[in-house]
């Protein structure tokens, strides 16, 4: 397999790569490497979670989103979570909960995101970074789960997140 670097940025690095597939075909392929992320589904209480609304460059304006971000140089997923938390929410977390992990765009990135439910927060200082321009939204659980059903939320991670969060809340079969 031979692979040639195409790009290296911050955090991501293309390559292009020549691939034996399982079928006998050869291929290139562009790939995506990326470190990995977690997202977390903060509950202010059985009911209401902690959304966040931030401006997004690359889609053309502000998401409805949970607090996310990428893993840091061998971070453990968990505490990832948490550190996001409190940096974009200004909430620490007393409790974080595994809820799974998805693959984000498997066609051409190794991206995985690990997601969390977190409890029993407590306010702290907020420490967004200099790219994030973040509101602060808490929303019933209820209707979270619609705007994911009616797409006001199409952020992939943030619908999952709380789609496996509100099973977890026994809110979903």
């Amino acid at each position: 397999m031979a692979e040639r670097q195409i790009y290296r940025g911050a955090f991501i690095e293309v390559v292009t790569e020549e691939v034996d597939l399982p079928n006998g075909h050869r291929a290139t392929l562009d790939v995506i490497r990326h470190p990995g992320a977690s997202a977390v589904v903060p509950f202010l209480s059985d009911d209401e979670v902690l959304l966040i609304r931030q401006y997004r460059y690359a889609v053309g304006g502000e998401i409805y989103e949970v607090p996310a971000g990428k893993l840091e140089g061998g971070e453990e997923p968990a505490l990832c979570a948490a550190r996001e938390l409190e940096e974009e929410a200004g909430q620490r977390a007393g409790r974080i909960e595994t809820l799974g992990s998805i693959l984000t765009t498997p066609g051409f990135t190794d991206e995985r995101i690990h997601l969390f439910a977190a409890y029993d927060l407590s306010p702290v200082p907020r420490r967004p970074d200099d790219d994030e321009v973040i509101e602060i939204v808490p929303t019933p659980l209820d209707q979270a789960l619609e705007w994911v059903w009616s797409g006001a939320i199409d952020d992939a991670k943030s619908c999952l997140a709380l789609l496996h969060a509100a099973r977890r809340a026994g809110r979903l079969g």
